[in-house]
């Protein structure tokens, strides 16, 4: 591979100019920067791995996008505002630098023209969310991708995942099951013929950022988590951290034409909304005071598709357990543990 500041500075430098709070980036030993008064700095990391998030024909820029977002949700479900990102990529060797062909293997898709267009898609949502690029490594190895991201939110109104009380109101931000139809498609091409394919595809990789909605319920929410791993599974770490269960309404679920006409049934629909993970949608509760202020969100977000949906509430522990559970209901009914156990199971990185 070409060497690596050589790399940076065709691939990575002067594409963004400096934000006021950045001092020094790119260049140096460390980036210098100022967090403004009166905030805490929110951060976080993610990585994304060749054959386990993404398969070598996707495309470039939505494994750029996808992988950016992923860290924006994570700034988003405590109500943060983007500031600063940094990268370290392995790489392997650009196609056209190995000698012996016959040695490509499976890297013989990885060109200047998939760094470029990685990049190009980084930068767009990077700049979108006016977040700039302060630093990272570069090294060679199989593809792997790892965001630490970094924004701002006042003191002391972070949402967190241990602020559920008993009576909170259950909301999620928007459909869900989306995403795992498109990697079903993904997965399976048989699939590809079914109503809507290409639009899930789509969806799995360009999850709606949340950024703007969730600072709307600062102060209103009592704990929020964005849905990375499937609505349960990501459910019970608020339970978890707030030592509270809940009331699930699945009928309450809101899921997308577009699955329904897929799955071919309501029903196939509202179990994928329980179980599809990197959906990028906020779970959150909020204390009944608020729940009418939160439910005016609907009209007011100017993001694609973002509503308060309230689909359950928080509740006591069943008196057997006396632990952190989920409680399946539809259409008024609770479901017996044998039906509810099939619907839990969430996205697992190891599993799949």
């Amino acid at each position: 591979m070409s060497g690596e500041f050589n790399l940076i500075d065709r691939y990575f430098s002067h594409r963004q100019e400096n934000r006021s709070d950045v001092q020094l980036a790119l260049g140096d030993d460390c980036a210098l920067l100022t967090v403004p008064t009166g905030y805490q700095l929110a951060v976080s990391t993610d990585t994304v791995v060749l054959g386990v998030h993404f398969l070598a024909d996707a495309n470039p820029a939505d494994i750029a996008y996808k992988a950016l977002m992923s860290n924006i949700s994570d700034l988003a479900a405590m109500g943060a505002t983007p500031a600063w990102l940094s990268m370290a990529i392995s790489m392997p060797k650009f196609a056209q630098e190995v000698e012996n062909n016959a040695t490509l293997g499976t890297d013989d898709w990885f060109t200047e023209n998939w760094l470029e267009a990685f990049c190009d898609s980084m930068f767009t949502l990077a700049n979108q969310h006016n977040l700039q690029l302060i630093g990272g490594d570069t090294t060679n190895g199989p593809l792997t991708i790892t965001f630490t991201i970094q924004g701002f939110v006042p003191s002391g109104q972070a949402m967190t995942r241990s602020g559920a009380k008993l009576g909170d109101w259950l909301y999620v931000s928007g459909n869900l099951g989306d995403s795992q139809a498109g990697l079903e498609v993904i997965l399976d091409p048989s699939k590809s013929n079914r109503p809507h394919a290409q639009y899930l595809v789509q969806q799995h990789f360009r999850a709606q950022s949340r950024i703007n909605f969730s600072q709307s319920l600062r102060g209103l929410a009592s704990s929020c988590i964005d849905i990375s791993d499937g609505l349960t599974s990501d459910l019970l770490h608020i339970l978890k951290r707030s030592n509270v269960s809940a009331r699930l309404n699945i009928d309450a679920l809101p899921v997308s034409i577009q699955s329904c006409d897929f799955y071919g049934s309501m029903a196939q629909a509202q179990q994928a909304a329980l179980t599809s993970g990197e959906e990028y949608e906020l779970c959150f509760t909020v204390p009944d005071q608020y729940k009418t202020e939160v439910d005016k969100l609907e009209a007011t977000s100017n993001e694609n598709f973002a509503k308060a949906y309230c689909i359950g509430r928080i509740i006591a522990h069943p008196e057997l357990t006396q632990q952190p559970e989920i409680q399946l209901y539809l259409d008024d009914k609770l479901l017996n543990s044998n039906n509810s156990s099939k619907l839990l199971t969430g996205f697992d990185h190891f599993k799949s």
